[in-house]
């Protein structure tokens, strides 16, 4: 009776991990669609949204890995460790927030500056707790369980070829979306963020550089995100002004072909990292499947 028992419990815990990835997608799917809306909420209330933003970037890594441990019987997510958690944040700070710096500069070199004025300290407040939330939400979704779980099956290179796809395309939804916009995100913030998850097998740093690179965007230089429909109200209220392969137009400067130049460094030299530390996976073949 009881080597029945544990057969049974093998067969359940089976096939709860060949359901896995529908499972874990469309659990987090739905909390970022309600991230998204509780953001809109207290995003007009600077000293709760800071707060909140905070919290809900906690509970949703706490979520995954509570998740993580029943649906796929992992002892350790390791992706997600404790280990590494401030140094992983750090790097990817540093780099996103160096990484938008430098864009927006070289910008501003090349005439793309209209105007610069003082825009709203609680607005900057705010954005720190909403990109935060944000970027913990969007790289446990696309990075944490999409990239990890397909690329078992395909591997390293397609995995992430079409998730980068994947991620410009989910932004296709955005008020002032564009094609390009699109394709840009997905070559640039995509592959990226991608790549530094490949390199370090962990979501701190492309949590970290996707927080630093919307919080340096939204919060610092208050330009268009990602096509948003509404204009952030950072530290600094920025006005671009000249051709859309400078300024990115209406999705914003992450449509500029400045981004894919600033982009494509720190992009290879992560995956030179993951080739050389042996951190790219070839396909799985199907009868290894």
């Amino acid at each position: 009776m009881a080597r029945t028992n544990r057969l049974t419990d093998a067969a359940q815990q089976a096939r709860l991990r060949r359901f896995r990835f529908p499972v874990l997608a469309v659990a987090f799917f739905v909390v970022m669609v309600a991230n998204a809306g509780i953001n809109r909420l207290v995003s007009p209330v600077a000293l709760l949204a800071l707060p909140v933003g905070i919290g809900a970037a906690v509970a949703i890594v706490a979520g995954y890995r509570r998740l993580s441990r029943i649906v796929e019987q992992r002892t350790d997510v390791t992706e997600v460790g404790k280990r590494g958690m401030w140094p992983g944040l750090l790097r990817g700070a540093l780099i996103g927030s160096g990484l938008f710096a430098v864009l927006i500069l070289v910008i501003a070199m090349f005439g793309g500056w209209q105007d610069v004025s003082w825009g709203s300290v609680g607005g900057f407040i705010a954005t720190a707790g909403t990109t935060a939330s944000v970027a913990v939400i969007e790289e446990v979704l696309f990075r944490g369980i999409v990239f990890r779980i397909m690329e078992e099956h395909l591997g390293t290179v397609i995995t992430l070829v079409a998730c980068s796809v994947l991620f410009g395309l989910v932004h296709l939804v955005n008020v002032n979306a564009t094609l390009w916009g699109a394709i840009s995100i997905g070559l640039t913030g995509g592959a990226m963020t991608g790549s530094a998850y490949v390199a370090t097998r962990s979501l701190w740093m492309p949590i970290g550089m996707h927080f630093a690179w919307n919080f340096m965007h939204a919060g610092v230089f208050g330009v268009a995100l990602s096509g948003s429909a509404e204009p952030p109200h950072g530290l600094l209220h920025t006005t671009l002004s000249g051709p859309s392969a400078l300024t990115g137009g209406t999705f914003g400067p992450e449509a500029s072909l400045l981004t894919m130049l600033v982009c494509v460094i720190p992009t290879v030299l992560l995956l030179r990292c993951a080739v050389r530390d042996g951190q790219i996976l070839p396909r799985r073949r199907r009868a290894e499947a």
